[in-house]
């Protein structure tokens, strides 16, 4: 994996990780949501939420 993927896969887990830390376990998926797109801006990570994704059944 290159070396900058690497690290913004990092940062990212990173940000994941400490969300769940101050949060816990428990809350809507919504809460966990909205603490890490706040999360993910503070490490100036552009990211978009809810993209349609097409799947076939």
């Amino acid at each position: 994996m290159p070396e900058h993927l690497e690290t913004l896969a990092t940062a990212i887990v990173d940000s994941c990780s400490q969300v769940h830390k101050e949060l816990g376990p428990g809350l809507l998926e919504s809460v966990y949501q909205a603490c890490l797109c706040h999360e993910l801006s503070l490490r100036n990570i552009s990211f978009a939420q809810e993209v349609p994704f097409p799947v076939v059944y």
